[in-house]
């Protein structure tokens, strides 16, 4: 069974951490309730591990982050050589959130703040015919975001798109390249507690619909279940 390598790239708010775990841990517990065999390493950029070479992993999996792909830190590129390597050779790899943006970037895709704002809450995302990983029209996952994938790399397809995000959900061509805006690491719970954490940086309308919105179901298992499946089953 394949290794999942998670690419920690930044850190839980730390009053949140204790009671929902560090983003690695998020992941892990997402991929092990998908397949419950397949185990994850852990690559930390905050403690200042070094990147492994992409070439001898089986798949990446790289995390979101509160910093932006365009913040110019020393660590930035770096990960996007790492990135081009990986989906030069065919890597399976998924970015999601940051992840997502940092992919889009390193293959020549455009990012920035949004004009459109938050993006907090329970979003739902329109899918893509025939995209190769999720099956149905539309699919609901937590976001928490302001930056966002303004152009698309050349080399990527759009599958998950919503008003407020038209590019969330990008395919790369080669096939073992994916990244995804929202987040379906997040629990329920966490996804609450961040909407708290945004009061007096969201509008209040914003915060307010967004806590609202996370009554209804949310499909983060089913977006974990296709994520799991692609980096252990999509080897090109």
């Amino acid at each position: 069974m394949p290794r999942i390598t998670i690419i920690e790239t930044g850190l839980v708010n730390a009053q949140l951490r204790a009671a929902h775990g560090t983003y690695p841990q998020m992941f892990a517990r997402m991929v092990a309730a998908a397949d419950p065999q397949v185990a994850c390493d852990v690559v930390s950029i905050p403690d200042g591990e070094p990147l492994p070479d992409p070439a001898g992993l089986d798949a990446i999996l790289i995390t979101g982050s509160p910093a932006g792909v365009y913040d110019g830190f020393d660590w930035i590129a770096p990960l996007e050589d790492f990135v081009r390597t990986a989906h030069d050779k065919h890597i399976p790899t998924v970015g999601v959130c940051f992840g997502h943006q940092l992919i889009a970037q390193a293959l020549g895709g455009t990012v920035r703040k949004s004009d459109k704002g938050w993006g907090v809450g329970r979003h739902v995302y329109r899918l893509a015919e025939d995209n190769g990983l999720l099956a149905g029209e539309q699919i609901a996952v937590a976001c928490s975001h302001q930056d966002q994938v303004i152009v698309p790399p050349a080399s990527a397809r759009t599958i998950m798109s919503s008003d407020f995000t038209p590019h969330a959900g990008l395919l790369y061509d080669g096939g073992t390249t994916l990244s995804v805006q929202p987040h379906p690491e997040f629990t329920a719970d966490y996804a609450d507690a961040l909407c708290d954490l945004h009061r007096g940086r969201a509008p209040d309308a914003v915060v307010a619909t967004a806590k609202a919105s996370l009554a209804a179901p949310l499909d983060h298992a089913r977006l974990g279940g296709a994520i799991t499946h692609f980096l252990t089953n999509q080897r090109g």
